[in-house]
């Protein structure tokens, strides 16, 4: 498995923007698909946005399109997530996922946690009304 450091979550007021990073560990950061992850108190642990391992295909909850972007730069190990116009329901700790199950190729890329076996410890996402 590979290890998940997020960092670049906040306070921010409604309306504002911040990008979450995530960094993970090891030389095969390529052969994994990635996911960004919410959970705010009291509700369960949602999908936000995904990426393939391709990077050509993303994915986003229909709360976040238009809004949120996701991104991966193999190069750094990293997975990026560019939040724009939030508003206080993205409130939530945000954690990023990564995923290797081969039923998914190049080109796709899960929505549901179970498909993701390496989770970060979190980030907390405030936004101010």
């Amino acid at each position: 498995q590979v290890q998940l450091v997020e960092s670049g979550g906040g306070l921010v007021p409604a309306g504002g923007s911040l990008r979450l990073s995530c960094v993970a560990s090891g030389r095969t950061f390529y052969t994994y698909y990635m996911g960004w992850f919410r959970q705010a108190p009291g509700k369960e642990r949602a999908f936000v946005a995904g990426i393939s391992r391709s990077t050509t295909v993303t994915s986003y909850a229909d709360s976040v399109k238009g809004r949120f972007t996701i991104s991966r730069d193999n190069a750094k190990n990293t997975v990026y997530l560019q939040m724009n116009s939030l508003k206080p329901e993205d409130t939530a700790v945000y954690y990023c996922a990564a995923g290797s199950s081969t039923y998914y190729n190049n080109y796709n890329v899960p929505m549901a946690a179970a498909d993701f076996g390496s989770w970060g410890q979190g980030t907390q996402v405030t936004v101010s009304s």
